[in-house]
């Protein structure tokens, strides 16, 4: 979403960079009655790295043109999401966020960065820059797809048993026609988490419409629990009145998290000092998670194991793909083009090999290379235009020292993508003819250089606003301290 990239070695000096910015104007560029929630380095933490809810999260100056082209999408975004995600914003102008923007590594304006709870309670929050249009629509859409589900799909054939487990704990069933959780009972389920257990039930499931004698849909149930009388809710499906139903039972989880009372702040100075990386929000460890890097072990919550990813060859290391996959003796490669902003697609794609290269490592069984391509780079376009592709995400397999490849078709699953190399391994299946023109003669640890702009001007009008690129207006250190690049 920036005119320009760092190199990742300018990173460190993100917080000197910011810390000589312009004075800020008189306020932010959002006012106390917006519907964006400001934030700051004193409560970001509690505002947002310790929410239950999905948030997205502005970094911004005032002086910044396209900040000011954002707001009113922006703050629409925020109408719309009102009680189902957190739209906030942070003024980097400000002396005192300062810090915590330069360790959120915000090297532009505006940046966008998604903050949602990590998988299990306790975990650190998980945090992806925003990488989508600049619209309300896109804003929203990408922030619900982003909101945790905690609720559970119900079949007539698992009734029984989500009836009976727990039997002591108050349940919410909404019947419906649709397969999807809506975004509504999805926050519902966050406000009660561990209070109130919430599934859904289609239509379909004859057994449980007959039982709780359903005419209409959407219905939503509240079991109370024990032996009480359920509970039929009939008003309207808009969160305030579905909240003060479901409250009948139990108390909402509080929302930002109370503030620590003087107890609490003595408590914590017997507790081992944090050095300064831990204070600001933890916010180190979390935006690494939204990079092609993995994060160190030291900062990843002791969840189950995941496998590493598979090797990735950036828009600046097309060399290392001829050198390794299309040299005239190379042997086969399994190759994966994705965009550099992973979506949905991509992410179960390589998760899907990252697990297939697991599995034969652990096995101590041999594996062809497998390599993760940035997609959206002229570099490769001659390899896409000669092999015919056209897709977001690609996979195939090529072996330019017998001139063949394959093109991979199916859902990108686990089982389906392993069912695909088990194909090539056996030498079974069809395949295509590698077209010779992009096959490189040279030998195996020769060096091949490919032709990449290195140095791309961005022309920068003097209105502001006006910048070409994707609407991003870099710090003004950073456009002094760093040659300009589009974003490949």
């Amino acid at each position: 979403m920036h005119c320009f990239n760092l190199n990742p070695t300018l990173a460190v000096a993100t917080v000197a960079f910011l810390s000589v910015l312009p004075t800020a104007q008189a306020g932010g560029l959002y006012t106390k009655s917006s519907p964006v929630l400001q934030v700051d380095a004193k409560n970001y933490d509690r505002l947002i790295a310790k929410s239950n809810h999905t948030s997205i999260v502005e970094f911004y100056a005032p002086w910044c043109g396209h900040c000011q082209n954002l707001k009113p999408a922006f703050e629409k975004a925020a109408k719309n999401l009102d009680g189902l995600a957190k739209v906030a914003a942070v003024n980097c102008d400000e002396d005192e966020n300062k810090q915590l923007c330069g360790m959120m590594g915000v090297q532009g304006f505006p940046t966008l960065k998604t903050v949602r709870p990590g998988k299990k309670k306790g975990s650190k929050p998980i945090v992806e820059d925003y990488q989508g249009e600049r619209s309300a629509k896109a804003i929203v859409n990408a922030v619900i797809d982003k909101i945790n589900n905690h609720v559970k799909k119900v079949a007539d054939k698992d009734l029984d048993t989500f009836l009976s487990t727990n039997n002591e704990t108050a349940k919410a069933i909404l019947f419906t026609e649709k397969g999807t959780t809506s975004a509504l009972l999805r926050s519902l389920a966050i406000d009660f988490l561990d209070v109130i257990t919430f599934a859904q039930i289609r239509d379909k499931e004859s057994k449980a419409i007959e039982l709780f004698g359903i005419e209409s849909y959407p219905t939503l149930v509240l079991l109370p629990g024990g032996d009480k009388d359920g509970l039929l809710y009939q008003g309207d499906m808009k969160k305030p009145a579905m909240l003060k139903f479901l409250s009948q039972v139990g108390e909402p989880n509080p929302d930002p998290a109370p503030a620590k009372s003087k107890g609490d702040k003595k408590k914590d100075k017997k507790a081992p000092k944090a050095s300064s990386s831990e204070t600001t929000s933890s916010t180190t460890a979390e935006s690494s998670e939204a990079t092609d890097i993995p994060p160190s072990t030291e900062s990843k919550p002791k969840e189950a194991e995941l496998p590493p990813p598979i090797p990735v060859i950036t828009s600046t290391q097309v060399h290392i793909l001829i050198n390794e996959c299309f040299h005239a003796k190379a042997p086969i490669c399994v190759i994966a083009f994705a965009p550099a902003a992973h979506g949905e697609t991509a992410e179960k794609a390589l998760a899907s090999l990252s697990e297939i290269v697991h599995k034969y490592t652990q096995a101590k069984r041999h594996i062809f290379p497998f390599w993760e391509v940035q997609a959206d780079n002229e570099a490769i376009a001659p390899v896409f235009k000669g092999l015919e592709l056209t897709g977001e995400v690609e996979l195939i397999a090529v072996n330019a020292k017998r001139g063949w490849w394959r093109h991979y078709e199916g859902d990108f699953s686990s089982s389906s993508v392993e069912s695909w190399i088990d194909t090539i391994r056996m030498n079974e299946g069809p395949k295509n003819k590698l077209p010779e023109a992009i096959i490189s003669a040279v030998s195996p640890g020769e060096t091949v250089e490919a032709k990449v702009e290195e140095d791309v001007k961005i022309e920068v009008d003097a209105e502001p606003g006006t910048t070409s690129s994707q609407g991003a207006e870099p710090t003004p250190e950073a456009t002094d301290a760093s040659p300009k690049h589009e974003e490949l």
